[in-house]
């Protein structure tokens, strides 16, 4: 078989016990051991040089973009490009064609790989409108590991390694850029999270995201194959499949035996003891319990507890207080840890293991190797002192450094300089101050989770309000907003006003609690009713003035909400109305002057 490319990732699965189950999907209840994978990556990387005519040395640096369901098939996809020394660019399915089409054209990939599932969707993308059409693999499904006894050759030096990975950022602002991640950035990336949350082989991972962000990819698939730990892809999201598999290794005997809920006995023996998700999974999770058959009900109620799910995470979004309490209540104190990161850096910071650490509405401490500072988004300069003489907390933009960071924007380099300092720090756009917390940053959870915990106020860009001379958290308002029974998601956004420069305005979907409650003189729930829940718990500049009811916010696979795009759809485009409002100011006093002069 052909050699594969030295890395830190492919070391340790040779390292590993060749028979410990390292993935597991789900609904079929087939698995894969760790002895396998590397002769199927052999196999994989063999088609790819064979397909594409390209050998050793041609393939290296080379992208590679693939369109493959979350599983097996995708593991042996993305580590085969790694061990080519090629560039792995996973494709979301979820996207328009058009986006995909961008993807490939930009990044000017040398193939396309494809699973059985997305065919159709592959050809779709390649019938029209590429710059160079890429070779195209269809690949066959791996329906059983591989076997023999053949030895895999890794070469090369692991320092050396100059493949990767590339993944595209959300384009809220601009086109997509190219993140590239060489190996050695995303070995990094794992090993810090290995330190920190300290994955083992007895960890059993239930794995519900999608692979083309960061948390999916480095947090629930990189770094537990780093550590041995056995992967179970249940992917796309679903509740009820969920509950079902936490609850099945605490069912009984008779209904274990039970394939109708989608598991195989071998599979469900195995209690879940990592799951990292969004906030609206952690919502949709809470939500349902209570509806569950009292069988499942009482099993994922013990499934839950720490002594099984020995570390649940929340990330990509801000997690509600509401939420967070909410689980800790049903789970018997199992708190939910949070964290803070970015597809340029993967996780960045992060709340420590111990219970005193997961702080409730902070991300922590940054993580081993990780850089972190706190700069004036004003003066730029360092925050040495999170206090300012008059005792007021001062907020920065959040700055990293280290091995973690990405090395730049995909030929891109007037985004890649404007994104770091001179000094080559990378500017993250983050709003943040630290503070201490009694009891917590002691390090309990490490040596690197000591001082001062770390708070996002949110993006500079998005979540930092400026209103009459003082800045306002859009994530602390939303917090005392999702506090109140009578919501149950809401965004806070900035409008602009003549008076204060900017206005405080909430986007709001109500609870059921919400839609059967009268509002003062018997009209629905609304803006006085949200003001006067406010007025003690924030002071007046910072509850909202513009109040909009909704039937559902627009989030994506992340759950992230973009917020601009949400303004133009609830507000309208606030860009338009400001012109035209300065434009009908211009306008009266011009007349107001006119009228002026006549009088004289």
């Amino acid at each position: 078989m052909v050699p594969l490319q030295r890395s830190p990732f492919l070391e340790a699965i040779q390292k590993h016990d060749p028979h410990s189950t390292a993935i597991v999907h789900s609904l079929s209840g087939r698995s894969f051991t760790y002895g396998s994978i590397l002769r199927d990556v052999a196999a994989a990387k063999e088609r790819l040089l064979q397909t594409t005519g390209k050998d050793e040395n041609g393939i290296v640096g080379e992208r590679i973009a693939f369109l493959v369901e979350n599983g097996y098939d995708y593991v042996v996809t993305l580590l085969s490009c790694l061990a080519s020394n090629a560039i792995a660019v996973p494709l979301a399915p979820s996207f328009p064609a058009s986006e995909l089409r961008y993807i490939l054209n930009h990044s000017e990939a040398l193939a396309l790989l494809y699973s059985a599932k997305f065919s159709k969707l592959a050809q779709e993308v390649v019938k029209q409108g590429l710059d160079r059409a890429p070779v195209q693999l269809a690949l066959e499904k791996i329906t059983e590991g591989a076997a023999g006894d053949a030895s895999i050759t890794l070469s090369g030096d692991t320092y050396h390694a100059e493949g990767g990975m590339m993944l595209y950022t959300s384009g809220t602002t601009a086109r997509p850029k190219g993140v590239l991640l060489p190996t050695l950035v995303l070995s990094a990336q794992a090993h810090s999270l290995l330190e920190a949350w300290e994955y083992t082989p007895q960890d059993h991972l239930l794995h519900v995201l999608p692979l083309h962000h960061i948390h999916g990819t480095v947090n629930g698939m990189l770094t537990p194959l780093l550590a041995g730990s056995t992967i179970e892809f249940m992917y796309p999201f679903n509740v009820d499949a969920v509950w079902k598999r936490f609850a099945a290794p605490f069912m009984s005997d008779q209904t274990n035996g039970n394939t109708t809920n989608g598991h195989t006995p071998s599979a469900n023996h195995q209690p879940i003891t990592f799951f990292t998700v969004v906030p609206t999974v952690w919502a949709r999770l809470l939500q349902t319990h209570s509806a569950l058959p009292m069988d499942i009900l009482k099993a994922s109620n013990q499934a839950i507890q720490r002594s099984h799910l020995r570390l649940n995470i929340s990330g990509s979004a801000a997690l509600p207080t509401p939420t967070k309490q909410a689980w800790s209540q049903l789970s018997a104190g199992n708190t939910l840890l949070e964290r803070f990161g970015m597809t340029e850096v993967g996780m960045a910071l992060s709340c420590g293991l111990a219970d005193s650490d997961r702080i409730d509405g902070s991300v922590g401490w940054p993580l081993p190797s990780v850089e972190a500072r706190l700069v004036d988004p004003d003066t730029h300069e360092e925050i040495l002192s999170d206090t300012s003489p008059d005792g007021k907390e001062r907020s920065g933009e959040i700055q990293l450094r280290g091995p973690t960071i990405f090395k730049g924007y995909w030929r891109n380099p007037e985004a890649t300089r404007k994104e770091f300092t001179p000094d080559g720090w990378f500017k993250t756009g983050d709003i943040a101050v630290r503070k201490p917390v009694p009891g917590a940053g002691e390090g309990k959870s490490g040596s690197w989770a000591k001082g001062p915990a770390w708070f996002i106020h949110g993006r500079q860009s998005a979540d930092i309000i400026k209103t009459g001379g003082e800045k306002v958290s859009a994530l602390e308002v939303e917090r005392e907003l999702l506090s109140l029974p009578e919501i149950r998601e809401c965004a806070v956004v900035g409008l602009p006003s003549e008076a204060w420069g900017q206005k405080v305005a909430a986007i709001v979907v109500l609870s059921a609690v919400g839609e059967g409650v009268e509002g003062k003189g018997g009209k629905g729930w609304g803006a006085m009713d949200l003001r006067r829940a406010l007025k003690e718990r924030l002071v007046a500049y910072k509850i909202p003035q513009d109040v909009k009811v909704v039937g559902e916010i627009k989030r994506n696979a992340m759950g992230k909400v973009n917020k601009k795009e949400l303004v133009k759809d609830v507000f309208g485009d606030q860009e338009r109305i400001r012109r035209r409002s300065e434009a009908v100011a211009a306008d009266r006093a011009a007349l107001k002057k006119e009228a002026g002069a006549g009088g004289r």
